[in-house]
């Protein structure tokens, strides 16, 4: 049975306290800061940090507070209250002006520097790596090219690299082949990319179930004050999309959706080949049960190009494509992993 009072309170917040969500940031410091990176330390306002460094590494186009969702789905607070010392880079905002930038602007510049400066942040410290869907697979390049990043490990959550995998690419694929790419291509040019509005949508339409159904869900479960808050952080979360930079929407676009390169482990930009045969460190790999966007397939097929790691972990967790990384069951599944793995 539905408690009316709970349910009375919870409304009655929602429509005339701003909401029921704990959307406070955890606190942090600014360490670093360049051309589309911002690099923080999360601090504990009770204690020192120690350990070796964290570095949380959101995909391109979404907002970096995927990893501070809200208070008590928060991957950030989460290490803070292990005890670990987490940092994370935030790329802002993209520009019109940044639709000549490539994926090589992060695995040359963007990662390199931030992992630097965490590292000497951290007094010298090698850096573990943890990094959410294309924030796993511009990691795991950027460690594949430059052997001599301080990186002690790196993992992946929902990062899925066999495009032919996922649900949502597979219908359209053979009109793109007949087409020769041709069907997307004058749209991005014309835009300079992807459009912030657009990568909301697709990520919307991932989880259309949850859409169609989610004013039933909300009236059945007013008295459910977490459930309730979950449901508003990630509105706000979908609210906060990021565009994707023209060029680097092509290549995507191009060498990973078309070619599907990355199933082999190898991209080429341009002449320059980059091998995920040549990552060495440690590896975890976690792949969301009910995940459209990156689903288990798609994810698992790192576990045979990373043949030379010193080790690969594979496991798999309930939640779709944030609900893996941040959902309320991550702190007993994925988040526990983590924990396991770090240690």
């Amino acid at each position: 049975m539905m408690s009316l009072s709970a349910a009375s309170n919870n409304v009655m917040d929602m429509v005339l306290r701003g909401g029921v969500a704990d959307l406070r940031p955890m606190p942090r410091v600014l360490i670093d800061k360049g051309p589309n990176r911002s690099v923080y330390r999360f601090v504990a306002n009770d204690r020192q940090l120690a350990g070796e460094p964290v570095l949380l590494v959101p995909p391109l186009a979404v907002p970096a507070f995927c990893f501070d969702l809200r208070r008590g789905c928060s991957l950030a607070e989460h290490l803070v209250e292990q005890g670990r010392r987490p940092y994370l880079v935030d790329y802002g905002t993209v520009r019109f002006s940044d639709r000549g930038l490539g994926l090589e602007h992060w695995i040359d510049e963007v990662l390199p520097r931030t992992i630097r400066a965490v590292s000497k942040d951290a007094g010298g410290a090698p850096v573990h790596v943890v990094a959410w869907c294309l924030g796993g697979i511009l990691s795991l390049l950027t460690h594949a090219d430059q052997a001599d990043l301080p990186i002690a490990s790196i993992a992946t959550i929902a990062a899925p690299i066999d495009m032919t995998a996922i649900p949502l690419v597979a219908p359209i694929k053979p009109l793109v082949d007949v087409t020769n790419g041709w069907i997307l291509t004058p749209v991005y040019r014309a835009l300079g990319g992807a459009p912030r509005a657009l990568v909301k949508r697709v990520f919307q339409l991932s989880a259309m179930d949850k859409v169609v159904t989610k004013p039933y869900a909300i009236l059945s479960h007013l008295d459910d004050r977490d459930f309730l808050a979950q449901i508003e952080a990630v509105d706000r979360f979908t609210d906060n999309m990021i565009a994707y930079p023209g060029r680097t929407f092509g290549q995507m676009y191009h060498r990973f959706f078309r070619s599907n390169d990355l199933s082999n482990g190898e991209v080429d930009f341009g002449g320059r080949r980059i091998s995920l045969h040549e990552v060495k460190a440690p590896v975890l790999v976690v792949a969301g049960e009910g995940d459209s966007i990156a689903p288990e397939r798609a994810v698992r097929r790192l576990v045979d190009v990373l043949d030379n790691a010193a080790e690969v972990r594979f496991e798999t967790a309930p939640g779709g494509h944030l609900g893996v990384l941040a959902g309320r069951r991550a702190r007993s599944t994925t988040w526990a992993y983590l924990d396991d793995f770090l240690g």
